[in-house]
């Protein structure tokens, strides 16, 4: 079971990180500035975000089974609607491009901001709650969430400092709302059953 959950926490997390904002503002960041530096900062911002996450869902997960099963089940479903249905948000990549701190821990500071800013109230941030709330196993979701979104950001650093080419978002978009179609479906059924 712990393994699942922190699994469970880090492919969901990972899948809908790759075709959000924040991924593709670190891809932007790093084609302009120190890619340690901006993984730094976007590393910082994500651990800080997913402790919030978690916290909230754990707090949640107190609640009764069955309400806490089908809420985080419509949750994950509305979630893969809304991934279906947003469009790539250039305001991120305008306020990372209007940073002009320099240097190691300006690049880094730089990042936090936007990504902090990005993540709140994200999809990435209600998936994660709802996952503690479900599992009651705030550590493993915290863990598996927060490798999650390390993962997609030093992919997306890499992209970013190797290359300017711009990723195709909406194809890795699809394949994260199935999935969280998938998980809500899935919650469902449980919170269903019990």
């Amino acid at each position: 079971m712990p393994l699942r959950v922190l699994l469970s926490a880090f492919a969901i997390t990972a899948l809908a990180e790759l075709p959000d904002k924040t991924a593709l503002a670190a891809v932007f960041l790093a084609t302009r500035r120190n890619p340690w530096a901006v993984f730094v900062g976007a590393a910082g911002a994500f651990l800080v975000q997913t402790a919030i996450a978690v916290a909230l869902g754990h707090a949640l997960g107190r609640l009764p089974a069955r309400p806490v099963r089908l809420g985080a089940g419509l949750l994950f479903l509305a979630l893969a609607a809304a991934m279906l249905l947003r469009r790539e948000a250039d305001e991120q990549k305008e306020a990372a491009q209007r940073s002009a701190a320099g240097g190691f821990h300006g690049s880094a500071a730089a990042a936090f901001a936007v990504i902090f800013v990005a993540e709140w109230g994200d999809l990435t941030q209600f998936s994660t709650a709802a996952l503690a709330a479900r599992y009651q196993s705030p550590w493993l979701v915290f863990a598996g969430a927060t490798l999650g979104l390390w993962a997609v950001c030093a992919a997306a650093v890499a992209a970013g400092s190797r290359a300017k080419a711009t990723l195709r978002p909406e194809v890795l978009q699809k394949l994260a709302a199935g999935a969280f179609a998938l998980a809500g479906l899935a919650m469902l059924a449980e919170g269903l059953r019990a």
